[in-house]
């Protein structure tokens, strides 16, 4: 593992990720911390045989969520509107190769379609809210803000968490000249935006990666990180 920190973040479309596929990603990449969304019962056990730390929650209304980890680390939910985002604190003790904690949180803000579509619109205002009430209690612990958050960077939702973090695939990007890679949808000759992000506080990217995820609509993405 190292002082380098690898995440991988994975919206697997509720049982449409093929789980066999999505677990020997994860033996390939070799991540310490997996963060997924729309979990399923069957990719939930697929997960699990691979990382045997973290909590699964599965299920089949796109609420199914979890973090798998390398090491054990403490779980909490944080609750948000519809559905809770997860919060899995590393400690020194758990991971002494890491300089100090590291918090990491896994987020699925809701979709912006749905009627009446006020009602999207108040939901993702609310999440956001709680979600930075929550991380601007500590600001000083350096974390990582995972997930599907259903917002491109011209969104009001990834403006206002933007505020707050680093946008790391958008850093890491910019410092080679390059552009980060869409995430979604996989259909129709590939990923058009971004709405799978990785926001960060105290952290550097040292590397970052958007992989394909058969049988998803999104791709997954990897990003090593060090403490800044």
């Amino acid at each position: 593992m190292g002082s380098q920190l690898r995440i991988l973040s994975a919206n697997l479309a509720s049982g449409g990720a093929d789980a066999e596929a999505f677990a020997e990603l994860v033996r390939r990449c070799e991540p310490d911390v997996v963060a997924v969304q729309e979990l399923a019962p069957n990719q939930a056990e697929a997960l699990a045989r691979v990382l045997p730390y973290g909590e699964l929650s599965p299920d089949l209304g796109h609420t199914g969520m979890g973090i798998a980890l390398r090491c054990p680390g403490r779980l909490t939910r944080l609750p948000l509107y519809f559905r809770d985002a997860w919060v899995a604190q590393l400690e020194t003790a758990d991971w002494p190769d890491l300089p100090r904690s590291i918090e990491i949180l896994n987020v699925h803000i809701s979709a912006p379609h749905g009627w009446p579509p006020w009602s999207q619109t108040l939901r993702r205002h609310r999440q956001v809210g709680r979600l930075l009430t929550y991380t601007d209690a500590e600001p000083d612990q350096p974390r990582a803000v995972v997930g599907d958050f259903n917002a491109t960077p011209l969104w009001p939702v990834y403006r206002r968490i933007a505020a707050r973090f680093d946008d790391l695939a958008s850093l890491h990007a910019r410092a080679r000249g390059t552009r980060p890679a869409a995430t979604w949808p996989r259909w129709f000759g590939g990923p058009l935006i971004r709405i799978d992000h990785a926001f960060g506080s105290g952290l550097v990217a040292e590397g970052v990666e958007v992989v394909d995820l058969p049988g998803s609509d999104h791709c997954a993405l990897v990003l090593d990180v060090t403490v800044a």
